[in-house]
């Protein structure tokens, strides 16, 4: 890499991290605002509420990589402009294409190491901080119970009342259906443990169909304990009480293979897998449009104002690409088409806009 390029990726890295650092404090500043109310109840004390905060910081930089990016870059070739140094860079022989193209370089290396973290440290991390913030509040696994569930297993219907800590099921009731869709069997428990491979069921009914006759005949079975081996998996548990956008994308992809097996709908899984993976397209469309206003031409307007155009319209472009998405679930279109197809459209305008500006 040449002098001058490592000197771009030094100014460029450097303001993004700048970016992301004040980025950070502001969102933590106002967690910490919101958490006061909290601190001083049980052993719920300041630093809690500072490593409950700290432990979330990989989780808002990954859901707010983009912005960040799109700033740092946006801000660090704005300096180089306003410095003159862009002036150099291109009598030096650096078009704006390759210049834009640099800039494009630099930005998916980051965000790729953003990735990353989100991908493997975040959900580690909010896990794990959310447990303490818990303990510390004096929240005991019952406080902590989520509400029930159905779920379908191949052919079996499976219903819990009461779901603890994704492990512990308390009212459990499962209705497998034979060839012919109607009722074979149903299995009821008070209390069952789930090891992420099968159900232990403890005092358990089991209530078999014959409908061969004409009046169905209904025996039942009492066990002290039953084993049921189901295709479902801890991950798939867990994920029942977060949002789409709070799962690993290895989890999301689980998630829609499993839903789809069972013909379940999956398009809000959908729309958010297809979301993160043109996150790195996305964002290289909002460094494009910007791009447009910073080699654009001062005479009329300030560089300053064309930096603020140029982000604002990269970030209303962000927007628009989750307005995007959620549209795909409201009106049932295609969720990879509606996620894609505005991001490419934009991004070959603003590419030839650019090849032409560099010419001239």
């Amino acid at each position: 890499m040449k002098i001058r390029e490592r000197y771009i990726t030094k100014t460029l890295l450097s303001f993004t991290l700048v970016v992301l650092v004040i980025w950070l404090g502001v969102y933590s500043f106002f967690n910490f605002l919101s958490e006061m109310g909290s601190i001083g109840q049980l052993n719920y004390t300041s630093l809690e509420a500072l490593r409950y905060i700290a432990l979330q910081v990989p989780e808002v930089a990954y859901k707010h990589a983009s912005p960040v990016i799109l700033l740092g870059c946006v801000l660090g070739m704005g300096h180089l402009a306003t410095t003159n140094q862009l002036i150099v860079l291109r009598i030096s022989g650096m078009s704006i294409y390759k210049l834009t193209m640099f800039t494009i370089k630099t930005a998916l290396i980051f965000v790729i190491f953003i990735i990353a973290i989100g991908e493997y440290f975040a959900p580690m991390a909010s896990d794990e901080v959310e447990r303490g913030r818990s303990k510390a509040l004096g929240h005991s696994i019952a406080a902590q119970s989520q509400e029930g569930f159905w779920i379908r297993d191949g052919e079996n219907f499976i219903n819990v009342k009461k779901n603890i800590d994704g492990k512990l099921f308390s009212g459990l009731t499962i209705i497998e259906v034979n060839s012919s869709n109607k009722i074979a069997t149903v299995l009821t428990s008070e209390n069952a443990t789930f090891d992420g491979k099968s159900l232990e069921m403890n005092k358990a009914e089991i209530f078999s169909i014959d409908g061969i006759k004409k009046i169905d005949d209904i025996s039942l079975k009492e066990l002290n304990s039953y084993n049921k081996t189901v295709s479902f998996d801890q991950d798939l548990i867990d994920s029942l009480k977060k949002e789409p956008e709070d799962l690993t994308t290895w989890n999301i992809i689980k998630q829609i293979e499993f839903l789809s097996d069972n013909k379940l709908r999956s398009k809000i899984f959908e729309v958010e897998l297809y979301k993160r993976l043109i996150k790195p397209i996305t964002l290289v469309a909002m460094i494009l449009l910007a791009m447009l206003f910073i080699f654009g031409s001062t005479r009329d307007v300030t560089l300053g104002r064309k930096i603020f155009f140029g982000i604002a319209l990269g970030l209303s472009f962000e927007m628009l690409s989750r307005i995007g998405g959620a549209m795909a679930l409201s009106f049932d279109f295609n969720p990879l088409i509606s996620a894609i197809l505005p991001t490419i459209v934009v991004m070959m305008v603003a590419i030839i806009l650019l090849i032409q500006k560099s010419m001239s």
